[in-house]
């Protein structure tokens, strides 16, 4: 065998290894938002007061149109005319610092979710949705 590759193989094992025991003590779980609160599918209670992670990321756009009316409007952006004919509008690459995503304000009874137990398990942070449908849990 060639001696690069089975150092390559050896490092990948050993890397894989040290992957594997870095996240092995992180319990995340899949639950599902219920009316009142968060049910975690190994849990057998409901979890009322729940926390969900904060998402502040940067925001990367391609270039892309739209197509739109332009509508006259004062200094609050309230209506003042007709709108005009119909006009595309043509948008550059950009990049977008410091965007906060609020998950907590979309999540809706039957998501499903990954949460993470914390404080012994009596509350669990949700991080994100993992799924849109309703549940049957």
């Amino acid at each position: 065998m060639d001696p690069f590759k089975q150092l390559l193989s050896v490092f990948e094992m050993r890397m894989q290894q040290h992957a594997g025991e870095a996240i092995d003590g992180i319990p995340a779980e899949l639950g599902t938002i219920t009316e009142t609160g968060l049910k975690l599918d190994s849990f057998k209670y409901e979890i009322q007061d729940y926390i969900v992670a904060d998402w502040t990321v940067t925001l990367r756009l391609p270039p892309f149109s739209l197509t739109g009316r332009t509508v006259p409007a004062d200094e609050n952006g309230n209506p003042t005319g007709s709108p005009s004919g119909k006009m595309r509008f043509d948008f550059d690459e950009t990049e977008v610092e410091n965007v906060e995503l609020d998950l907590s304000d979309g999540l809706q009874a039957g998501q499903r979710v990954l949460a993470i137990p914390v404080n012994g398990g009596k509350d669990a942070v949700v991080i994100c949705i993992v799924g849109g449908g309703d549940s049957d849990a």
